[in-house]
This record gives structure tokens, sequence and C-alpha cells, in this order.
């Protein structure tokens, strides 16, 4: 990197030495140098130039007027002189327009430029010279001044001729930007402005902004009456479409006041994020001097301005300036062709005064010029015409503010033509008395005129009926050596729809980067869908954080304030963008945990059934007689209907199988938990009836355990009697617990009376476990005491996990998590009291005998 930037100082201090020998061979070199010096100095300065436009009655030579370019006029003042002459030669040629008159022109001031000119101490209407013969003042009707484009000068111009009450000159016609102090018509009452009002300019400039998705953005404004209007009007439209101001930058329009905040504006737009910068105001101005020291200081912005500010960078260096790749709006006209031809045969080389028209011929076009006073140019070719001129040197692309001009000629013209025409009519003798009634006349046709140019544009200098202006917006390309180029890249028109007003042909815009990919300018990054926006506390609404939207809620476009929650019936997607209709689920026997559970209920079924039949084929053996035959066929009966409940817990449930599934849960269970209890008291009274003297008590208290069944069902069914008249259960829906799924699930009803049948079921099983465990060391040859003990332990272990792990279940889940204890619970009965007699009696059938029983108690 060192060597390559050693290698290019060392190529520009050898091309410089290299450029010195060569300017010192020409003889003219010391003028090139003076007169480049003297235009760029000039340059810098933007001229404001003043025409007179009155009436002669006679007929002059075509180019009668070219004269007026024989003065030395400021380059910055060229192209609206010629377009003026273009527009005056224009209508002269027309003869349907002043027919017996030729409108012509001088100006108003030193040499056009009223920029510089001491208006106060200058007769402004001296036609000076031999352009103004005596037959001027004494046949002319009345004179128009037109000026611009600062507005500041116009107005002095106009309370001049207010003040003045100069009898000839008693109207003026602005052709500049659009100013609303110049239509207070009390301050002016004959100054018209011919530039439409920018209506629209706001509504254009926001388009933009949101078209390219802009939302950051910073404002420079001149700090007068204009520019805080255009700042609430900004403010209003962005407000609207949710832009916001990265700064505001007004700038005074007092040089003092601006040199003692300059530092202020700078660090604004250095430390600001916003790439994108929108400048409005007046060139000549302190906004003005703020721009150049910017683009000194080498800030590099995307800018958004108007027609005017297109001219303020003419870089004469190596580089790009800053102002290349902004966006100007102006306002829509058509191309006038005939204007092109009219440059390209204006041949300047005629007119040896212009100083930097000398440069440029000296340059371009072989012209050599005189040392002695480097004022002249001699021997140029015959082709030296305005056309061949570079852009960066003569700019005479029409614009807003010649574009005006030619309109306010035109509109002078018809003002002077109706006025001819009512001469006529009523026959006004002519007197220095009536020149200044003419001159309220030509007024009175002036501010009513409405006419369509000869391109086909509407001219309308009353600006009551003034339409919403069309925009044109133009990329300006500024290349190194002063080289500048402006394309049409799109157009803004207010008449169409809202999404259809703005027109872009993003391919063809250059940006200030160089690259054909726009900028960005934003505060914070969109929030793409599914996030929504977390404003920041204490900053402007643009800058902001992005959240995920919470569960079940969608945001489905970027930057979403809110997020929107997905109807009950529907879930959000894995990126929350959009909602999906949910899936209705329930345990079917479909589903591997319905069938798995199915399986396991039949299969538990089947084996209950094989029990049994093995208990009644082996039903006189002394193993299946002891503790009470029946209440084993009773259990057995209850554990088989147990294991066939299960499956009303599965498919797709209705207000039927809702109820059967807790009523006959609980009834089963109330009757397999009872016998349990009758079978342990059977225990415990048969050992009671062996000890002596209790023999006929025993008797009587042995049929205590034939009415435990029957009373300890009754009360259940009570239960849920009471349980089905107030709050039975039914189908319910639930839509939460499972993610994209509607759970079609039995809901209990009365969560109390479900518990309350739990409740009781529980006592049962503690009171049948506690028996069992009291009598467990009883003889147990025969004697089930300890396996009644296990099978209530293993039925309440069962029940006691199931209650934490019910309520943290959800869905289809919880009723697997009800079904499986249900099995579980029954199978720690069947499998705990009658498995091993099962084994006695299948595999070991010698213990299953009272003369086995009796050497055993004997030994």
């Amino acid at each position: 990197m060192a060597d390559m930037e050693k290698a290019y100082t060392l190529f520009v201090f050898f091309l410089l030495l290299r450029l010195s020998f060569i300017l010192c061979s020409f003889p003219e070199a010391s003028c090139f140098w003076r007169i480049n010096q003297n235009e760029h100095l000039d340059s810098n300065m933007r001229k404001d130039c003043g025409f007179i436009l009155f009436t002669i009655p006679a007929h002059l030579v075509e180019d009668h007027f070219r004269a007026l370019l024989d003065f030395p006029l400021p380059v910055n003042t060229y192209p609206y002189v010629l377009v003026m002459l273009f527009a005056i030669e224009e209508i002269n040629k027309n003869p349907n327009l002043l027919p017996n008159s030729t409108l012509g022109f001088t100006f108003l001031g030193d040499q056009c430029d009223i920029t510089s000119t001491n208006l106060n101490n200058l007769n402004m209407l001296s036609k000076s010279g031999e352009m103004n013969p005596n037959y001027i003042c004494e046949y002319s009707f009345c004179d128009v001044a037109l000026t611009g484009p600062t507005w500041t000068v116009s107005a002095r111009v106009g309370t001049l001729l207010q003040l003045f009450k100069i009898p000839q000159v008693m109207l003026s016609v602005t052709y500049g930007p659009f100013h609303d102090s110049l239509s207070d018509h009390d301050l002016f009452p004959h100054l018209y402005q011919i530039a439409p009002k920018d209506t629209s300019l706001v509504l254009a400039m926001v388009s933009l902004m949101i078209h390219f998705l802009w939302k950051w953005v910073g404002l420079v404004i001149l700090d007068d009456d204009q520019g805080v209007q255009f700042l609430s009007d900004m403010k209003e439209e962005m407000k609207i479409n949710e832009i916001c101001l990265a700064f505001v930058n007004m700038i005074p329009a007092n040089m003092q006041l601006y040199i003692e905040r300059a530092e202020i504006y700078y660090f604004q737009i250095m430390t600001s994020s916003a790439n994108v910068v929108i400048i409005y105001g007046n060139v000549n101005s302190t906004l003005e001097v703020s721009f150049r020291r910017w683009e000194m200081l080498g800030i590099w912005r995307l800018w958004i301005t108007t027609s005017q500010w297109d001219v303020i960078s003419r870089s004469r260096d190596f580089t790009i300036d800053s102002f290349h790749g902004t966006l100007s709006l102006s306002h829509h006209y058509r191309e006038i062709s005939t204007f092109k031809h009219f440059i390209q045969k204006t041949n300047f080389s005629a007119y040896p005064e212009a100083v930097s028209l000398m440069r440029l011929g000296w340059i371009y076009f072989n012209c050599s010029v005189s040392v002695s006073e480097c004022k002249t140019l001699n021997h140029c070719l015959s082709n030296t015409i305005l056309e061949l001129l570079p852009w960066h040197s003569f700019d005479m692309a029409m614009n807003d503010e010649r574009y005006n001009i030619y309109n306010a000629v035109y509109a002078v013209a018809h003002a002077f033509h109706n006025m001819h025409l009512q001469q006529v009519d009523i026959k006004v003798l002519e007197s220095w008395e009536g020149l200044i009634p003419r001159c309220m006349q030509v007024n009175d046709f002036l501010k009513n005129i409405r006419l369509i140019n000869p391109i086909g544009d509407p001219v309308n200098i009353n600006q009551g009926r003034n339409l919403d202006a069309m925009y044109d917006i133009l990329n300006v390309l500024n290349f190194p050596q002063g080289y500048v180029l402006k394309v049409k890249v799109g157009q803004f028109s207010p008449y169409f729809s809202h999404d259809e007003q703005l027109f872009l042909s993003e391919d063809m815009i250059e940006w200030a980067t160089g690259s054909r990919q726009f900028s960005t300018s934003v505060c914070s990054m969109p929030c793409h869908p599914g996030f929504k926006k977390s404003h920041q506390e204490g900053k402007a609404d643009c800058c902001f954080d992005c959240s995920r939207c919470p569960a079940n809620e969608i945001s489905n476009t970027t930057d979403s304030e809110e997020c929107v929650k997905c109807p009950e019936d529907w879930y959000a997607n894995t990126g929350q963008t959009h909602c999906l209709p949910k899936a209705v689920t329930f345990l079917a026997y479909e589903d591997p945990l319905g069938m798995a559970l199915v399986c396991l209920a039949l299969c538990f079924f089947v084996l209950t059934a094989l029990v049994l039949g093995v208990f009644l084929k082996h039903r006189e053996t002394p193993i299946v007689k002891a503790n009470n035959r029946t209440l084993s066929y009773i259990l057995l009966t209850a554990l088989l209907f147990c294991f066939l409940c299960s499956l009303l817990f599965v498919g797709n449930p209705n207000t039927t199988t809702c109820i059967l599934q807790q009523t006959t849960f609980g009834i089963l269970f109330t009757v397999s938990v009872s016998t349990v209890l009758a079978k342990t008291l059977t225990v415990v009274l048969a050992f009671r009836i062996t000890v002596p003297g209790r023999r006929m008590r025993g008797l009587l208290v042995s049929r205590i355990p034939k009415y435990i069944i029957p009373v300890c069902t009754v009360v259940q069914i009570t239960l849920y009697g009471i349980w089905l008249w107030t709050s039975p259960p039914f189908v319910d829906i639930d839509t939460h617990s499972e993610h994209g799924c509607i759970t079609i699930t039995c809901s209990k009803g009365s969560v109390t009376a479900f518990y309350c049948v739990l409740g009781y079921l529980g006592s049962l099983a503690l009171v049948s476990f506690t028996v069992a465990f009291l009598a467990r060391n009883l003889p147990d040859t025969f004697n089930e005491a300890k396996f009644l003990t296990f099978s209530m332990l293993v039925f309440c272990s069962v029940w006691v996990t199931f209650l934490p792990v019910y309520h943290s279940s959800k869905g289809k889940v919880m009723v697997a998590v009800e079904v499986f204890s249900i099995l579980a619970s029954s199978m720690g009965l069947l499998g705990c009291i009658f498995i091993p007699k099962c084994y006695i009696i299948l595999l070991r059938p010698d213990r299953n005998s009272i003369q086995k029983f009796r050497d055993k108690t004997h030994s």
C-alpha cells in the first residue's frame, strides 16, 4: 500500500511538472490562468438576472435584441438571457400574437445582474445605449419587470416599484421558485409569481421515502417562514407514514449567527445515523454556505432537494463530489424542441466581451486570445456554437427557472396582446395621463391570464387557481472536472391514486455510493414477521428493538406494532407468521398410545377370565373355599368389568361415554375395594371362631361381611347421584393443552364431586389396608391376609401417584394416565390376591389339601 502511494505521488509530480512546461510554451498561458481563476470565483456565486419587457409599435429585425449579448454578462446569467431571447424571437415570429407590435426587452440593473447592484441608487428604467431610441419611451403602454430567481431580490424590486410609483413600470413578475411572502398582495399588489406553488412537494418527497423504505432521515432548512412551513408540513406527512426525523438543522439567515452555530450543525449531521438528508431553501444564502462547508469537509449523504440546487456543485478536480447521486425534484414540463435548434445556431464568437466564453473558446474551439488585454478572441472556427460547449461549463439544459422565464414572457405577451385589442375596441387616446390607467389594465389582464404555451403546457399566473404541480425526479450525477449529468428516473403526479402517484425506474438510479444498490436509512433494522416492535424509552418511534411474539400470537407484516392472537381453534406456526387450523385429536384406538392401552386392557381381561375359570374348576379345593369363595367370585367379576370399563376412555367421547366413564369406574372399584375389605374381615373373623367359648358369637358376627359390599356400594351410588344431579360430566374441547391440536376430552363437570368419589374410594382402600395389615401375622397356609395387604398397598400407591401425574398432564395424556391407573390398580388386586393361589392350584397341587395342612400344623 505504501509503495502504491509513493508511485502515485511521483506520477502526479511529474504530470504537474510536464504540464507547467507545456503551459509556459503558450503565449496565452497567463491569460488562460487569469480567466480560469476569475471564472472559478465568479461561478461560486449565483447571479440574479432582471429584465424589463415592453412593446414597440413597429416591426424590428428578427435578431435585433441579440445585440444585448455584446455586454460583458456574468457567465451564470447567459442561460437566462438566451432563454429570454428565444422566447422573444418566438413570439415576434407569431403573426397571431402582437401582430402590429414587437415585444422587446432590456436588462434591469447592471447588465442583467441585480444580485450585487444597489437598486436604491439605480435608475432601473434606463434603457441605455443604442437599444433604447426615444420612440420606445413614447409609445410603450406599460413595462413589466421580470426578476429572479432569488425571492429577496424580487421583493426589493417589487417594493421599489410601489415606493417610487414609477409610471411606466408598475408590474413585476418573478420567475424564481414560488415563495409565500411574495403572494402577499397587500405588500406586493402588482407582483406576480409564474412558478407553480409546491403544494405536492412534501408528498412527493415522502413518497420517495416510502418507496425506498427510508424511515430515518435528516432535514436541513433555512430558518425563515417558508422553511418553518415546510418543516410543519413535512412532520405532519411523515407522522402519517411512520417516518422519523433524525435531526433538523434550521440554518439561520444571518451569517454571523450561522458562523456561531456552524460547528453544532456539522456535529449533528456527522453523528447522525441517517444516510438520507433533505435540503430545502434558497440558494445564495447561509444554507448554501453550510452545504459548501459540508462538501469541503467530505460529508457524504444521499441528498434529496429541489431543482434550484442542481447547480451548486461544480467540482473541478479529479474526484466525484458529495453531490453525486442526489435526487432532485423538478416541476414537470414538456421538452421545447425548438430551443435546442436555437442554441445550435447561436454563435458566441461574435461577443468578445464575455470573459468566460473567451476561456471556453480558447480551450475548446482553438480560438486565440489577445495577450495584451486578455479580452479578445481571434481566429475562432466558424462553428463555435454553444451546443458544443461542455455541460459543466455552460449548462443550457432547460430547468425550472428557465422554463418559468419562457412562460412569464408568454404571459406578459398575452397581457399586452389583450391590452392592444382593448385599445382598438375602445379607442383610448394616447396621452401621459392615460399611461397609468393602461398599466392598471395590463395588470388586470395579467393576473387573470390563463393560456396554453406553444408546447401544450398550461400557464396560470393566478396562484388561487393553480393546479397541483407534477414533478420529475432527476438523478444528478457529478463526475470529475465538473461534468454533470441529470437523468430523469421517475415522475410524481398527485392526480393518480395513492399507490400510483410515484413512478420510478430504479435500475437507472446511481446512488451516492456509486452503485445501483439503493441506500438504506433506518434507525433500527426492520422487525421481520413473527416479531413486534418494542419502542426504546426516550427515543423516536423509528428507534426500537424487536421482540418475539408471545405464544399463539403472530405478526405477518414487517415492523408490526402488536402481535395478533390466533383464534381458539387455530394456532401459530413455528415462525409465528400465520395461523393454522388446529387438528382435532383425542385418545383414539388408532393412536399408538390408545392401541397399547386397549391391548393391555384386553390382555388383563382375558387373564382375569382365565383366573375365574381356574377358580370355578377347582371350586371344591381348600384354597378356593378359604376366605369365602363367593367373595372371590365377586372380586374377579368386578375386576373383569374394571378392565373393560377402561375401554370407555378410548375413542371419540360423547355425553354418554363421559357419564359412563366416571360412574362405572367409581362403582366397580367401590365393589372391588369393599370386597377386599369383606375378605379381610372374613380372615379375621375366621380365626376368632376357633377361640373357645365364642363359637356362637362368631357365627353371629360372621354375617357382617355379607353386608359390607352392598352398603359401601349404595353410599358410592348416592354420591354419584348427587354428582350427576348437580354437574354431570360433559364433552369438553381443550384448545390449549397441546400445540396445534384441539383435544376432545370428558370434563369432570364438578371437580368437587369427582374428588369426593375418589376420597370415598381412598377411604375404603385405607381401611382395607389397615385391617389386612393387622391380620398379616395370622397362620397363612390358607390365609390370604398378607396377599390382601400387598394388594391394597399396590392399589393405594397407584392412586396416590395418579394425582400429581394426572394434574401435570395435558390433553389426551391425562386420559391415558387415568386409564393406566385403572389398569395398574386392577392388575395389582388380581396379581397380589389371585396369582399366588393359581400358582398353588396349577403348579403345586400337593399343597392344596387339608391333609397337607394338618401335617404341617402337627409338625
